[in-house]
C-alpha cells in the first residue's frame, strides 16, 4: 500500500464524522504521491522542485501514473504546482482503484436494504495496516490527515518528525488547502452578493 491509499482509506473511514471535500483530498494525495515517490527515490527535491531520479516505475499503478507525468525538463515542477496539475480529480482515481483491487465494500442503510450504500474500506489486511499506520502517528500519514482536519493535535505534533523534505511537500498541501478554502469563500461572497441584485437588496 501506498500513502496515498492510505489516505484515501482514512478518509473513508472518517467521512461520516469529519467529511472531506474532494478538492481537499485530491490535493492530498497528490502530496502523498510526491512523498511516496521521495521515498522510492523516483524524485528528489530541489527546493521545492520536483526533480525526476530513478526512472523505474512505482509497483503500484497510480503512482506508476504519477511518476510517468512528472515534468522532466529544467526548471522542473514546483510541489505547489504538482498538486493543482495532479490533484484534478485524484480522489476519484484512487476510489476507482480501490474499488477495483478489491479494497472497498457497500454499507446499505437499514432503512433502504436493497439499495447499495456508499462504498467504506474493506475489512482487509491494507486496510488494517492504514489502521495501525494512523493510530500510531506515523509523521507523513497524521500531517496529512491533520492538514484534511481528520485528526487533531496529535497529528500536528508529529508532523514535525516528517523529515525535512516531507515537511516541504506538507507545507505545500496545506498552502494549497488555504487557497482552494480562500476561493470557496470568494465564491459564496459573490453568490451571495449576486443573489442580493436578484433579491433588489
Amino acid at each position: 500500500m501506498t500513502t496515498a491509499r492510505d489516505l484515501m482509506m482514512t478518509a473513508m473511514d472518517a467521512a461520516s464524522t469529519h467529511p472531506v471535500e474532494p478538492g481537499d483530498l485530491s490535493l492530498a494525495l497528490a502530496g502523498a504521491e510526491v512523498i511516496d515517490l521521495l521515498a522510492a527515490g523516483a524524485v528528489i527535491l530541489d527546493g521545492d522542485r520536483i526533480v525526476p531520479g530513478n526512472p523505474a516505475a512505482p509497483a503500484d499503478r497510480v503512482l506508476a501514473e504519477a511518476a510517468a507525468s512528472l515534468v522532466r525538463e529544467a526548471p522542473y515542477e514546483p510541489v505547489g504546482d504538482w498538486l493543482w496539475r495532479r490533484g484534478r480529480g485524484l480522489a476519484a482515481v484512487y476510489l476507482g482503484a480501490l474499488e477495483a483491487d478489491g479494497q472497498l465494500t457497500r454499507r446499505g442503510s437499514r432503512w433502504m436494504p436493497f439499495r447499495p450504500g456508499r462504498a467504506v474500506p474493506a475489512d482487509s489486511a491494507d486496510h488494517r495496516l492504514a489502521e495501525d499506520r494512523l493510530a500510531a502517528d506515523e509523521p507523513v500519514l497524521a500531517g496529512l490527515a491533520t492538514a484534511l482536519g481528520i485528526r487533531g493535535e496529535s497529528g500536528a505534533e508529529a508532523t514535525a518528525d516528517a523529515g525535512d523534505e516531507a515537511e516541504i511537500v506538507l507545507a505545500a498541501v496545506n498552502d494549497a488547502l488555504l487557497d482552494l478554502e480562500a476561493v470557496r469563500q470568494r465564491r459564496t461572497i459573490e453568490q451571495a452578493a449576486f443573489d442580493n441584485i436578484w433579491r433588489g437588496a
